[in-house]
């Protein structure tokens, strides 16, 4: 699986990175952005999790 956070939808709510760090990360002041790629076999729930729980619908994983 593939993570991507759309720059120009996230609010910059902090959400991602604190439900799948080792997937997502977020500078102050700075659009969440995924970290790697692809997304880790150990990971997938979880980022999957954040994508669902991004308020503003702005992680696609595929």
């Amino acid at each position: 699986m593939h993570a991507l956070v759309e720059q120009k939808t996230c609010i910059r709510c902090g959400l991602c990175p604190q439900l799948c760090p080792q997937v997502f990360s977020m500078e102050d002041g700075e659009s969440a952005i995924a970290i790697t790629d692809p997304v880790p076999e150990e990971c997938l729930v979880a980022a999957q999790t954040a994508a669902n729980s991004c308020p503003v619908d702005a992680i696609r994983t595929y």
